[in-house]
């Protein structure tokens, strides 16, 4: 049976718009680089300067083939751009690993047991991407690594949210069914388990060990959000202006849609998808360079909507207001006070960091007594995926669970 094109890179009419409005408008931006009235970094004000003179001398030949040139690269480019596409939503690879034991489950949730005989750690990931981040493939799973190096990795996959996750608060997703999802995990264990909770699940982590501070032995944090001022100001006033745009639809839809959600977090980067895929394009087909990077993709355009009261409490109460930081964000009626948590906690802020800025995870483990801090060279996916992530994290992870809480 032959596989249907992919759907991604998503929203595919906007980053197929964006590299068409970039690309083709290269030479209508020549008469603002002759004026000067482009806006520079200041480190790059002379090679700018260089390179209008070179400019201006190329463009007084009387052949025309400067701007020839200008349209050959626009138009190599734009090739290699939509090359790289092409061959993602045709590539070969498909995700092929079977899922491991079901502890739990209820509505579309289940909870994971990738099995082991070391310390048991529930992890947490975000509600707006498929949890297996964190799974993606054979050659590159943190959670099927873990239980060979002293940690019986327990995964708490959120799911498709369906009519009942729809009337979905933050409040019932984590003093309810997080709540419910521990419950079974400490049936199984027999006894307080560490938490792990990666972006936005690192939030929601953090309010299950201090809701239920008995049974949670240590706390571990990946590229963990908290105050969305700041070094996220920009990235807040977007997301916050997409909730003042979108909000009054949400009631009707009962949820904000993927490609909604994927157009907001290109704003971080509106040029990301033409450099990628531009890069794409240049790879051998058949490489397993080519193999991780559509692995990636398909997790990135694999994702889950973000139900309606959840997308205001996120998008107007943490990124609009800053509730998190301010201390206002309240979850089942309490305010939400990581100064309050008592348990060993490592917070892990990958220096990298474009979605979760690392001042943003800072505040974060500054808030929290006696947090330990690592901070990765690596990006905010980089640090779970990447080629450095086993050295980098993984084994500092690992290592940390093993012993924390046990002196």
């Amino acid at each position: 049976m032959t596989e249907l094109p992919r759907q991604g890179p998503r929203p595919l009419a906007l980053h197929l718009t964006v590299a068409l409005t970039v690309l083709l408008s290269s030479p209508g931006g020549l008469p603002f680089l002759r004026s000067g009235s482009l806006p520079w970094k200041p480190a790059l004000r002379d090679r700018v300067s260089d390179l209008a003179a070179e400019i201006a001398a190329a463009e007084k030949r009387a052949d025309g083939s400067f701007y020839r040139a200008v349209d050959r690269e626009m138009r190599r480019r734009l090739d290699l751009f939509f090359t790289g596409v092409e061959r993602y939503r045709h590539h070969p690879y498909r995700r092929a690993l079977d899922d491991p034991p079901v502890l739990w489950s209820e509505g579309g949730s289940r909870l994971l047991d990738y099995g082991g005989s070391g310390r048991p750690v529930l992890f947490v990931p975000s509600l707006v991407n498929r949890a297996y981040i964190l799974d993606l493939s054979a050659e590159r799973s943190l959670l099927r690594w873990l239980p060979g190096h002293g940690v019986r990795p327990l995964l708490i996959d959120w799911g498709m949210p369906g009519p009942l996750e729809r009337r979905y608060t933050l409040t019932d997703y984590i003093a309810g069914r997080l709540d419910r999802a521990l419950d079974a995990a400490l049936a199984v264990t027999g006894g307080p388990v560490a938490t792990v909770g990666y972006c936005m699940g690192g939030m929601l982590a953090a309010v299950l060990a201090l809701r239920r501070p008995r049974d949670i032995a240590a706390l571990g944090l990946l590229a963990t959000p908290w105050d969305f001022a700041g070094e996220t100001g920009a990235n807040a006033r977007a997301a916050a202006a997409f909730i003042a745009l979108y909000g009054p639809m949400l009631d009707t839809w009962g949820e904000m849609p993927v490609d909604l959600l994927q157009a907001m977090f290109a704003q971080v980067d509106p040029l990301l998808a033409l450099r990628k895929f531009s890069q794409f394009g240049r790879l051998e087909g058949t490489s397993s360079q080519a193999a991780n990077f559509v692995a990636l993709e398909d997790w990135l355009n694999d994702g889950i909507p973000l139900v309606a009261a959840v997308a205001r409490d996120c998008l107007a109460g943490w990124y609009g207001r800053n509730d998190p930081a301010r201390g206002n964000w309240l979850i089942a009626g309490l305010p939400v006070d990581p100064g309050r948590l008592r348990l060993p906690t490592l917070a892990l802020i990958p220096a990298n960091d474009r979605i979760v800025p690392p001042a943003s995870a800072q505040a974060l483990a500054d808030a929290i007594p006696g947090c330990r801090t690592v901070m990765p060279p690596l990006g905010h996916i980089g640090m779970v995926v990447s080629a450095g992530a086993q050295k980098q994290v993984w084994r500092p992870l690992a290592d940390w669970l093993v012993s924390a809480g046990r002196a």
